[in-house]
């Protein structure tokens, strides 16, 4: 049986990959959307990590704790991050005052959480 935690990331993955092609889309049709363009890289350079991170925890190949947690820090900082980009680009502000430098550091803290991750042992 899936654990909710996990299926939470998969579902996070697609809502991501989702976010990611329609951005990309948007940005295509909007002149000088960088920032949009950006929005949409992270959230699909990032979508098939939560997904792998899922699959690890859920498989005991990872130790599930850091295995999630990595996870669920990589969809709040692509929240923040690629949220603030995509709001300043469509509705010239800001999501709210750093946002996307917050979003950007909970991204680096997830990845640092993929290597606690692999050095944590996985449950036998």
């Amino acid at each position: 049986m899936t654990h909710p935690a996990d299926r939470a990331l998969i579902a996070l993955s697609g809502l991501a990959g989702a976010l990611g092609v329609a951005l990309s889309a948007a940005a295509a049709h909007i002149a000088g959307a960088t920032s949009l363009a950006t929005a949409a890289q992270f959230l699909l350079f990032h979508a098939p990590a939560l997904l792998a991170l899922a699959l690890l925890a859920g498989s005991g190949r990872a130790h599930p704790l850091p295995a999630r947690a990595a996870g669920f820090a990589l969809a709040l900082g692509l929240a923040l991050f690629s949220g603030d980009l995509s709001v300043r680009a469509l509705a010239q502000q800001p999501l709210f005052p750093m946002a996307a430098p917050g979003g950007g550091m909970v991204l680096i803290l997830g990845w640092v959480l993929v290597i606690v991750a692999a050095a944590w042992p996985a449950k036998s």
